[in-house]
């Protein structure tokens, strides 16, 4: 089991700090960081894994600076699943689940039976055997949208992050994407997603972090990072009846 940690982790983008001394760590369950658009969920996941230089502080991995880590080393502990969708070329839906090996693979070598393994096993877990031979062009958003998991669980990272896994799905697909992400972190693996749905995230999270202008203003279990206070605070919204209306 692995433990990522942010100490005091500031990101700025531009002359403005996206991310302010953020400090928080995980290392169990799936966490689901929550908040308004512009609060820093996707720069938070981005410096998780690298992607984003920061301007102060440190994110770590079982005590070991990301950012410090080899690109192969980063790849094959890290699994990111990024909020874009497209594929940059045409491809099988396995071909490009088995691209989630390529830190693994060395400048010769060719898919090994563990890559094999691997990619099956991420299909399974995405349930997407059935688009493994289709052209992921011809993929629906939310087919392509499993194939893009498979791809992230066949990297079989102990951390995944996942930058708005369900936007733009209808509801079935919300919630299968999300029952993955929930078994997947069963299995051991940290699971970090950035999501927008309050209810998904209450539903299906061990832990809720909330951000409010690149700021934690809340940090718990579901019942209580989303308390009445703080929805009314952070998002403008209050409970009614068991809905949220605007407050």
């Amino acid at each position: 089991m692995s433990a990522l940690s942010f100490d005091n982790v500031t990101v700025r983008l531009g002359a403005q700090d996206a991310i302010t001394d953020v400090s928080f760590a995980a290392e169990r369950g799936l966490v689901a960081l929550v908040g308004p658009n512009g609060s820093g969920k996707t720069t938070l996941l981005r410096a998780a894994c690298g992607l984003t230089p920061l301007q102060a502080g440190a994110v770590t991995l079982d005590g070991a600076a990301v950012a410090a880590m080899p690109p192969r080393q980063r790849g094959r502990t890290i699994a990111y699943l990024p909020q874009e969708r497209r594929a940059a070329w045409p491809m099988s839906g396995r071909a490009l689940v088995a691209l989630g090996r390529h830190p693994f693979a060395g400048p010769i070598r060719r898919e090994s039976e563990m890559d094999r393994a691997a990619i099956g096993r991420g299909l399974d877990a995405a349930d997407a055997q059935g688009f493994a031979d289709r052209n992921v062009d011809t993929l629906s958003g939310g087919e392509r949208a499993r194939i893009l998991l498979a791809r992230a669980f066949a990297v079989e990272a102990p951390v995944l992050l996942a930058d708005e896994p369900t936007a733009a799905l209808d509801p079935a697909h919300q919630l299968s994407v999300l029952q993955a992400l929930q078994d997947q972190a069963g299995r051991g693996t940290l699971v970090l997603t950035a999501l927008h749905d309050l209810s998904l995230a209450a539903r299906f999270a061990d832990r809720i972090i909330v951000m409010d202008q690149g700021r934690i203003a809340a940090d718990g279990a579901p019942g209580e990072a989303l308390s009445d206070k703080i929805l009314e605070r952070v998002f403008g919204v209050r409970r009614e009846g068991g809905a949220l209306e605007l407050a």
